[in-house]
């Protein structure tokens, strides 16, 4: 049971920048579309971290450290070695607790979510770790209330991660396939309603996954204060699609599994525990012929 929320405001974090508890991970990371068809580009957030972060933040570097190096789609999770490993080495460890920021979706979009966070977020949760939060409006938000910023690297102590895997908040290709038909399941394609559509190509093959519902994760929060909509209007949101009923498990996707952590976690936040994160997304499904995918 965590004894943190899944999302925490700036107030709350700022409270708190000195507890000796507090594990502050900057998850930066880059992802910019090119205006057309076609993969986007990516790079990590590293750079951006040593220019300025939140005080006492380490840089979690998703792009480079916490994924699986040998895997050929971006962003697979890495063994959980390697995670155990390098999730240690930024000071996370029993009796921590952990609050991930980042610097928005992607580059030179109004898009507000913090789904680079998320993503760590779940990552953790799936090896075992409940204690961590999601900064609401990440870095641009705090920086737009005149907090404190600074260039100084953080540091904390080597950690001792212990957690076991919960294999409930993670599903594969096959996992997927099976659900399509399965009336107990509510799969959601968390991209644009154009990409939903087959209207953009950006992974090979354009459309959904077959009986997949779209919620957009660019939806769930006001561009003028960048903060998460109330409770109400969220569950409006996910309710239309039937995601909050506990009778079901939800399954999420997008292209690589970064923004399906978004509308995850507010799933979470919204009551619904039963949601798993298809890691593979469409970067996987869409590369693959055998799999199908609509446009209507």
């Amino acid at each position: 049971m965590s004894t943190v929320p899944y999302i925490v405001t700036t107030d709350w974090l700022a409270k708190r920048l000195n507890d000796s508890n507090l594990r502050l991970l900057d998850a930066t990371t880059f992802l910019e579309h090119n205006g057309g068809d076609g993969y986007y580009n990516l790079w990590s957030g590293k750079e951006a971290y040593e220019k300025e972060h939140i005080p006492g933040a380490v840089f979690a570097d998703l792009y480079e450290e916490l994924s699986e190096p040998e895997s050929e789609f971006a962003f697979t999770h890495p063994s959980r070695e390697r995670f155990v490993e390098k999730i240690s080495e930024l000071g996370v460890s029993e009796g921590t607790y952990v609050v991930v920021y980042d610097r928005g979706a992607q580059v030179n979009s109004p898009v507000i979510a913090s789904d680079w966070a998320s993503r760590l977020a779940w990552q953790l949760r799936y090896e075992g770790f409940e204690d961590v939060a999601v900064l609401d409006g990440g870095l641009p938000k705090w920086k737009e209330e005149g907090r404190p910023v600074t260039m100084e690297p953080g540091s904390y102590p080597k950690g001792n991660f212990i957690g076991k895997r919960n294999p409930d908040l993670f599903v594969t290709k096959d996992d997927v396939l099976h659900a399509i038909n399965d009336e107990n399941v509510i799969i959601i394609d968390s991209l644009s309603e154009s990409n939903y559509k087959g209207e953009t190509n950006t992974y090979g093959r354009p459309g959904h996954i077959p009986g997949s519902l779209n919620v957009f994760f660019g939806a769930h929060s006001d561009s003028k204060t960048h903060e998460l909509y109330e409770d109400e209007k969220l569950g409006e949101t996910f309710g239309k699609v039937g995601a909050l009923d506990p009778n079901k498990k939800v399954i999420t996707y997008c292209g690589s599994a970064i923004a399906a952590t978004w509308n995850a976690l507010i799933l979470n936040k919204l009551g619904q525990k039963n949601v798993a994160v298809y890691d593979g997304s469409l970067t996987e499904w869409a590369k693959n012929p055998s799999l199908p995918l609509e446009t209507k």
